[in-house]
């Protein structure tokens, strides 16, 4: 690959958000003679996106960075269908109203790393629903699906690796990347938008939408895709074993997603600083020199560069003061999630187990179990020996709270109410 000229392939490709694209060159000089329109696409199925969604988002946020025009496309259409990239099954269809609650919910989350408005750069959201809902079957048939060679859909991987595994794939899951290749040309005569953007698995359907795009409008469309992001030991981003890593506070509060960027695994701070954070090339370089304890202030650097930008300076500034409060005095802090607990509850005797339960440290009361078990709940920094132990009005601590903690970094305050 040639070095790219344009400000904005120049900084994908630094930063490590490249991994293919139908025509690099082409779109390199599209960069350099003024301003390129690109969307990503984010269906509505949660009501929050999580921490696998940001490098998507970062990539719409260095395009507006560079000169250029992001659009959020919301998949309220398409959500309807479910995109069968990477699912061994389909999945659950929702209602008109859970799409439109999850669609809310999804919203809240750019405003935090895109600048929205009527400008030439600024960035637009838009409802493929806006035109799914009204097409007509048989004339989109006879107008597009024409396009498609089923032959050649059968060899994308969205679709061969599900039925390579014998699993069933639906006839509404395989018109999935018909309906997004659409979305593409659709977003080209609204907005003369010509590039998509997403992860590597979804390649194909984004090519049928270039290739969509020639054959019915005869303009020059551009897909470019990003690496799928695993950590260096394998785990899937934006995964854990207390849950998904959400953007938005009120599913995750910011001390959580601070820790879990404070956790981040050595070989991974370089990386994750040059994806998810603004700071300048050399800075990165320069705290991916540390050793030894060194690396642990670079991985702060990172907690509190991509914390501030999901949810703001202050409140990544609150986290890391409490991360050093906890960790440092042996204090609760103020950005530990806080789970009320009706007072009469404690004063009758309520179970360890339930109580990290309700406070998100376990999914369910067999993992709670299987933590105390292991030696790995304590409450006000002593370990619990017996999962059969209570917790009652004796256990409030000076600070008027009981303090829970799962494995050596997972908190939580139980607040008598």
């Amino acid at each position: 690959m040639t070095e790219p000229q344009s400000q904005l392939l120049k900084t994908l490709v630094d930063r490590g958000h490249f991994h293919q694209c139908t025509d690099l060159e082409a779109l390199d000089k599209a960069a350099c003679a003024g301003i390129v329109t690109g969307y990503i696409g984010f269906d509505c199925t949660a009501d929050s996106l999580h921490v696998g969604s940001l490098l998507q988002i970062m990539t719409l946020r260095r395009m507006q960075q560079t000169g250029h025009k992001p659009i959020v496309l919301m998949g309220a259409g398409t959500t309807r269908i479910g995109d069968p990239s990477g699912k061994d099954e389909a999945r659950s269809l929702l209602t008109d109203e859970q799409i439109a609650h999850n669609m809310a919910g999804i919203r809240k989350v750019f405003s935090q790393y895109l600048t929205f408005g009527d400008g030439p750069t600024d960035a637009i959201m838009l409802n493929n629903a806006d035109w799914l809902d009204g097409l007509q079957y048989i004339p989109f048939l006879r107008d597009y699906g024409r396009h498609f060679s089923v032959n050649r859909m059968l060899s994308f991987d969205s679709v061969k690796l599900r039925l390579d595994r014998e699993q069933p794939l639906s006839f509404l899951e395989f018109n999935y990347m018909i309906l997004q290749a659409y979305d593409f040309v659709e977003l080209a005569r609204r907005t003369g938008c010509s590039l998509q953007l997403g992860g590597s698995d979804q390649w194909g359907n984004i090519v049928n939408g270039v290739e969509l795009g020639r054959r019915v409008l005869g303009k020059e469309l551009f897909g470019f895709t990003s690496p799928l992001l695993t950590t260096s030991s394998g785990a899937k981003m934006g995964k854990t074993a207390a849950g998904a890593v959400w953007l938005n506070a009120d599913k995750l509060p910011p001390y959580d997603f601070w820790q879990y960027w404070r956790n981040t695994e050595d070989d991974d701070v370089v990386k994750f600083l040059k994806l998810f954070t603004d700071l300048p090339l050399d800075e990165i370089r320069r705290l991916g020199g540390l050793d030894g304890a060194g690396i642990n202030e670079a991985k702060k650097v990172l907690a509190n560069e991509v914390t501030a930008l999901a949810h703001g300076r202050a409140a990544a500034e609150a986290a890391a003061e409490t991360a050093r409060r906890v960790f440092e005095e042996g204090s609760t802090g103020d950005a530990l999630a806080r789970v009320e607990v009706p007072r009469a509850e404690l004063e009758s005797g309520l179970g360890v187990v339930e109580l990290f339960v309700r406070a998100g440290l376990a999914s369910s009361n067999g993992e709670a179990r299987r933590l105390i078990k292991g030696g790995g709940g304590r409450m006000n920094d002593v370990a619990i020996t017996d999962e059969r132990q209570n917790a009652g009005p004796d256990d409030v601590n000076a600070e008027g709270v009981i303090k829970l903690t799962a494995g050596k970094k997972r908190h939580a305050l139980i607040v008598p109410v």
